[in-house]
């Protein structure tokens, strides 16, 4: 039995890890202190969670001396992940983060540091490995069914609920996600970079923000006192849901934050359309795109390899496919033969990102001898998925392709 505390306590840390141990996990692991600057919406969590014997903290490090535990979750704002990661990694605490690991180079080559300086170990979430379609995917990878990829195309889009949805929270602000091309990309990229087997070397990158951002003409602070709710397709009524409503709107007197913040706003700094070219260490090139406003919500991954051509594509049954939820697997090979993975019912959805996290806690929890699949992601692995995305804004600032040795820690280029 592992002791955990955790850091976080909003829907992500609520719905991925204290619901799932309370409900799966007792067994072999307890949650027994939560940490977050917003004190209600932890004792929240607690209670939607059902968590008995959990207690919440004022204080994360007071949290580490009191429990001393064996592993602490950093479910935080992207931009503090380093912060939480580094002290917990020095009270001799293994960690589990969420992605992304950080939102910068200086941030990532803080955690490095500490993480070879205490030999404690960093592990990230990258739940998508852990869906049946990608792990598919992964398996006639390695099974060498393309041969040696030679080039990426990789088109991902959101759909006007849950694309929209990141530019009325903190993720709409650089500095607190480090962009859609870091907090969402990096589940894409890493899947890219563990499907190749090897590392990205250069970024050029394009993107700009058409849809969302500053209109004053439509413009509100949020979404629940508008004049215009009535109409506006992009209306959340976040006392609609339960967990929204005990989460966020029951907690803002303690920290001013609101969960529904107009898409319009002025403040918004991200991108909401994205393209990028990817140079990889074993030869392969990728291009890459995320829309963030498209009609309706999927995803399209072509390997071209030596032998053939694999496509995998999804449509997640929302939006205009409202109900409609698709897989598509299939390789090409060059006797000119198509050989389908994806037939109806193969893939069936499942809670928890298609059934991703919970085989992700799975192994991180319960433990694990073998990982066939290089499933479990280090920190390296968290870093070479954020570097992309950290790469492309710099390419985008400043007009030019961006070497990821520009941005690694020197001591961490030949790891």
């Amino acid at each position: 039995m592992k002791k955990y505390v955790m850091v976080g306590a909003g829907s992500r840390a609520t719905s991925m890890y204290a619901a799932n141990i309370r409900q799966h996990f007792q067994d072999c692991a307890r949650l027994t202190g939560v940490y977050d600057p917003n004190e209600k919406r932890a004792a929240a969590m607690i209670e939607i969670a059902g968590l008995e014997g959990c207690t919440v903290y004022r204080d994360f490090d007071a949290m580490l001396a009191a429990e001393k535990p064996d592993t602490v979750l950093v479910v935080s704002m992207d931009c503090t992940h380093h912060t939480y990661i580094i002290r917990a990694l020095e009270a001799g605490c293994d960690v589990i983060s969420e992605k992304p690991l950080t939102v910068d180079a200086e941030k990532y080559a803080q955690i490095a540091e500490a993480e070879k300086r205490t030999g404690r170990k960093v592990t990230v979430t990258f739940n998508c490995r852990f869906m049946p379609f990608f792990a598919r995917v992964k398996e006639l990878v390695s099974s060498d069914a393309v041969g040696d990829i030679l080039s990426v195309h990789y088109e991902w889009y959101l759909d006007t609920s849950h694309g929209a949805d990141y530019f009325r929270r903190w993720h709409r602000r650089r500095e607190n996600s480090g962009s859609l091309l870091v907090h969402k990309s990096t589940h894409h990229f890493d899947i890219a970079n563990w499907l190749l087997a090897q590392e990205p070397q250069a970024v050029n990158a394009f993107g700009s923000r058409r849809f969302y951002g500053s209109k004053p003409e439509r413009r509100s602070q949020r979404c629940l006192n508008c004049p215009d709710k009535g109409s506006c397709e992009f209306y959340l009524d976040i006392t609609a849901n339960d967990q929204l409503r005990k989460l966020y709107y029951e907690t803002e007197d303690t920290d001013g934050y609101f969960r529904d913040r107009c898409v319009f706003s002025d403040e918004i700094d991200i991108e909401d359309s994205v393209a990028l070219n990817v140079q990889y260490s074993g030869g392969t090139v990728m291009s890459y795109s995320l829309t963030a406003h498209s009609p309706y919500e999927g995803y399209r991954l072509v390997l071209n390899g030596a032998k053939g051509r694999l496509i995998a594509e999804h449509q997640t049954g929302i939006g205009y496919y409202q109900g409609q939820e698709t897989y598509h697997l299939a390789v090409y090979n060059r006797r000119g033969e198509r050989v389908d993975y994806g037939q109806p019912g193969t893939f069936v959805n499942a809670p928890g990102h298609n059934g991703g996290d919970i085989r992700l806690l799975e192994m991180l929890l319960r433990g694990y001898n073998e990982d066939p699949l290089e499933q479990i992601a280090d920190s390296r692995a968290g870093a070479m998925s954020i570097m992309i995305g950290i790469a492309a804004n710099r390419s985008m600032k400043e007009g030019r392709q961006v070497q990821i040795s520009e941005l690694m820690p020197e001591r961490a280029l030949d790891r």
